[in-house]
């Protein structure tokens, strides 16, 4: 409007790129200062929010207003004083920081908002870890007797009948226990860690059923390493073994192989004609430890002539 040599406003203004250009730089300027002294955490301006000490925040505020309203008006008059009216400088600071602190006191109010929502995500899965980090833990402690109880009771078994071959039992129920105080800190291990401590405890079983049992193993090396809950695959041999028939006329196969994203646990359906009493400590177990620690449920089939489990891997 100044540029317009018959205005209204040219009368009294006269346009330059120097003094728009100092009013640009200088609202900038004002805008940037009152964002970093209310927005820097635990300094300036936030000290007093924070405390809800608004009186104090509110006063300082305006102090700021105040003080750079007139120090850019004198500014601006005194450095282009013969381009216009001193009266329009000052109304025109008044008008164009008051638009500003409205604009400004917006934008902090959705900036503080966005902070606290993020401490609150933050807190909730704070609070959601340790919760899963307690639920794992009191499924491990309810797993370990149970693994320890079922082992001394085939063990009581063996040393009546073979004390070399207790010994040989011993040794491999101490890996087993190895391995599970050597992962205690581990929620997943890789797949391959995990067959190796699957090593042992197949060599429990064996020694226990003797020819009567066999784990055929075919996983592909591409799933190697992902990752699966610690001791998951034991208490499915566990329950194969302790739910079907397995003698030299009749044995008990389990097969392990890959397929796509899963780990699949199968064994010959021969079900014992008296089912042993179960606490069905291993299954639900298993299944709330994969679902506290990926998210996914384990898949069980049952056929005809096999019982399936699908486990979910991790990559």
């Amino acid at each position: 409007m100044a540029l317009r040599e018959n205005g209204i406003i040219a009368r009294y203004w006269h346009f330059d790129i120097f003094e728009f250009s100092f009013q640009f730089l200088y609202n900038l300027l004002f805008s940037f200062l009152l964002f970093f002294l209310n927005l820097s955490e635990n300094r300036f301006f936030s000290i007093y929010r924070q405390k809800k000490q608004f009186t104090k925040y509110y006063l300082f505020n305006a102090l700021v207003v105040v003080t750079a309203t007139v120090t850019g008006h004198l500014l601006q008059s005194e450095l282009f004083k013969d381009r216009h009216v001193t009266l329009i400088t000052g109304r025109g600071y008044i008008a164009r920081f008051t638009l500003t602190c409205i604009l400004v006191a917006i934008i902090i109010h959705l900036v503080l908002l966005i902070r606290e929502n993020r401490k609150k995500d933050s807190k909730n899965e704070k609070l959601k870890n340790a919760y899963l980090q307690t639920q794992l833990e009191l499924l491990k402690k309810q797993m370990d007797p149970h693994l320890l109880f079922n082992s001394l009771s085939s063990l009581s078994g063996i040393v009546r009948e073979d004390q070399k071959l207790a010994q040989v039992y011993i040794f491999h129920l101490s890996k087993v226990f190895r391995n599970a105080l050597v992962y205690s800190k581990s929620t997943l291990v890789s797949v391959s860690e995990e067959l190796d401590t699957l090593k042992s405890y197949q060599k429990l079983i064996s020694l226990r059923l003797e020819d009567a049992f066999s784990v055929n193993i075919e996983v592909d090396t591409k799933v190697s390493n992902y990752q699966i809950p610690h001791l998951s695959l034991q208490p499915l041999l566990e329950n194969a073994a302790k739910h079907n028939i397995a003698t030299k006329e009749k044995p008990l196969e389990i097969c392990i192989y890959s397929e796509g994203d899963f780990l699949v646990i199968t064994n010959n359906l021969q079900p014992l004609s008296i089912q042993e009493n179960s606490t069905g400590i291993g299954l639900a177990n298993l299944h709330e430890r994969f679902f506290l620690l990926t998210q996914k449920e384990i898949e069980i089939q049952r056929t005809k002539d096999l019982f399936i489990v699908k486990l979910p891997l991790t990559i």
